[in-house]
């Protein structure tokens, strides 16, 4: 499971503006990386061009899947990730960064802002966290942990039965 880009954007009337972006292309080779992540936020920007206010969805392009969330104020969040990645730890990421976004920066910067002048720093370190599923959502790691427990007890029990 793996998060490869986690992007703001603002859906103006003529197109999307991209306000803040954190990539991690670290599993493509070198060479490939700035067409990766070139390919990443041109995606983002047309995902979000399609969307309506106030919706949740996930696309599939290519090999990855797309989640976007945008709030009634056109404030967007994308997340490109792999096909196995919860979507509902991904959504529940996105409500977290654009609150955060919407709070730190002004709303009558969005139209006009772009990745250099947005005063928000979290991007990066969301991407970094939120690249372990169990920790960046607690029902995640609730469940995760409760199948560990489910295939130990399953274990004692198989051995339990071997021994009469």
């Amino acid at each position: 499971m793996k998060l490869y880009s986690l992007s703001v954007l603002y859906k103006g009337y003529a197109k999307a503006v991209l306000l803040k972006a954190a990539y991690d292309v670290s599993s493509f080779s070198f060479f490939q990386r700035p067409s990766v992540q070139e390919f990443m936020a041109s995606t983002s920007q047309l995902i979000v061009e399609c969307s309506l206010k106030g919706s949740k969805a996930s696309t599939k392009e290519q090999e990855y899947l797309c989640h976007v969330y945008m709030t009634n104020d056109s404030l967007v969040g994308v997340v490109i990730a792999d096909s196995e990645y919860s979507s509902r730890v991904v959504f529940t990421l996105l409500e977290k960064v654009l609150d955060e976004f919407s709070k730190q920066v002004d709303r009558i910067d969005w139209p006009v802002g772009s990745p250099g002048t947005s005063q928000y720093a979290g991007l990066d370190g969301h991407l970094s966290r939120y690249q372990n599923p169990r920790e960046g959502h607690p029902t995640t790691k609730v469940q995760a942990e409760l199948d560990e427990t489910k295939i130990i007890l399953a274990r004692k029990q198989n051995s339990c039965c071997a021994i009469m």
